[in-house]
């Protein structure tokens, strides 16, 4: 006998008020047990006890979902392939203001240094946040590069942007925590253009 799939309704998947915070909850535990890669939306619905609809419907995306339970003040996974489609001799230029222009800002400074703070040294958000980092900002970069070793000069802009963004905003050492944006941007953007293409 051959089963037919109920048809689709159209508007809000059904689920209970709290459904929102339960996908949340939900997505911490999966993440955390799971790390990035290893959780999918299916399995953070099934945890919650919801249809993966109703994930989707509230989320979008793994990437939307992870960013909204863990905090992450930046959408790499959105926000970096327009950075990358500009003229490529201002590629570095544009990543490096993109990153402290966000970071000026006081609620995402805030945000960012808790979750850096938290990453370092922590069992379950240190691999967290680099499998997010891996797949949604790493593996974008590396796949516009397009040359065998693409990973890696895709990882030494992460190395040079965290060590930046750990330098100036939580260790706060004194002249880079001081120096105005423009002279940030000028002196780390040629070492960030030449990990990308020379």
């Amino acid at each position: 006998m051959t089963e037919h799939a109920a048809p689709r309704r159209r508007g809000r998947p059904r689920g209970g008020s709290d459904s929102r915070e339960r996908i949340i909850g939900a997505a911490v535990d999966e993440f955390g047990e799971h790390g990035y890669d290893g959780s999918t939306i299916r399995s953070i619905a099934a945890r919650a006890g919801v249809d993966s609809a109703l994930v989707h419907h509230y989320f979008g995306t793994k990437a939307d979902l992870f960013a909204e339970a863990v905090g992450i003040p930046l959408r790499p996974d959105i926000d970096v392939p327009g950075i990358l489609d500009g003229p490529r001799d201002q590629v570095g230029e544009r990543l490096v203001r993109y990153v402290l222009e966000a970071f000026e800002q006081p609620d995402v400074r805030r945000r960012g240094v808790m979750l850096m703070r938290t990453a370092i040294g922590s069992r379950l958000t240190t691999p967290l946040l680099a499998g997010f980092l891996s797949r949604e900002l790493i593996g974008r970069i590396a796949k516009r590069l397009g040359v065998e070793d693409a990973e890696l000069r895709a990882t030494l802009v992460a190395s040079q942007i965290a060590g930046m963004l750990l330098t100036r905003y939580v260790l706060k050492l004194g002249p880079i925590a001081a120096a105005p944006v423009d002279e940030l941007v000028a002196r780390i953007a040629p070492t960030v253009q030449r990990y990308l293409f020379a």
